[in-house]
């Protein structure tokens, strides 16, 4: 098994990839904006507010919060290359001087304690250090600010085709229970206030990603797509074991949603 720094690195690099990209589109999480929308309102965001985005990938969120609520994003992800396709798409959408993208760390982030809200979707159950990176972001939010995190919820043991690298990678193999998460905010500071289940847009995800599965697989037999290393049986038989959790609920996506005392 590929220690903690490694999986992470590795997380951050297939995320940058066209292979991820092909499989989940823009949006990295379930929901798609349409969930992040969703954060978004949960969170109060408005013109005056200052929103962290932790695990910004390619700032699919960070740009569709700043466009609908007229907030000011930083967005920070380990990947370079993501970060600077952020960056350009920000530029194309004439929002660089509302989004920044920055490298960065999310268990050692170097930012202000001045932000209104922190979001973080679909990205902390891969958190080698989940106290580390929830700490950090209780010190980026200002007391009274808000965070708002996502991401899939497990609710028993899971079967072995949900193990491995290509698991955490999934965001799956680490994440936690309800109660887990829960815990780990409480303890950085956080008050958690709300918590809303989300099952049937993981649910969909997985269905999309079963669809886009079985159009990438003939895509690349009849060489029209370049995907080197693409294991589509591995892929196929994962994304069969995750719809089966999804319906015996063992897997789920919940949205939680506290403040800094």
């Amino acid at each position: 098994m590929e220690a903690p720094q490694d999986v992470r690195g590795c997380c951050a690099a297939v995320y940058a990839s066209d292979w991820v990209r092909l499989l989940l589109g823009d949006s990295f999480h379930p929901g798609g904006t349409r969930l992040t929308e969703h954060l978004g309102r949960l969170l109060g965001l408005d013109a005056r507010s200052r929103v962290l985005d932790v695990a910004t990938g390619r700032g699919t969120s960070a740009l569709h919060l700043a466009r609908t609520f007229g907030c000011e994003v930083l967005g920070i992800d380990l990947a370079a290359t993501s970060v600077e396709a952020a960056r350009e798409a920000a530029r194309t959408a004439g929002l660089d001087g509302r989004v920044r993208f920055e490298v960065g760390d999310a268990e050692t982030l170097e930012v202000d304690g001045g932000f209104d809200a922190a979001i973080c979707e679909c990205a902390f159950c891969t958190f080698p250090d989940k106290a580390a990176a929830a700490a950090a972001m209780a010190r980026a939010v200002r007391p009274g600010g808000r965070i708002g995190l996502g991401d899939l919820v497990r609710n028993g043991p899971l079967p072995v085709e949900l193990e491995g690298l290509l698991a955490w990678v999934a965001c799956v193999a680490d994440a936690l229970p309800l109660e887990g998460y829960r815990c780990h905010l409480e303890e950085a500071g956080f008050s958690v206030e709300t918590v809303e289940d989300h099952r049937a847009v993981l649910a969909e995800m997985v269905g999309d990603i079963r669809t886009r599965l079985t159009a990438a697989e003939l895509m690349a037999r009849l060489r029209r797509v370049a995907l080197p290393g693409a294991d589509f049986a591995r892929a196929r038989a994962m994304a069969r074991a995750a719809m089966d959790a999804v319906r015996e609920g063992t897997l789920s996506y919940a949205l939680l949603i506290g403040s800094r005392r």
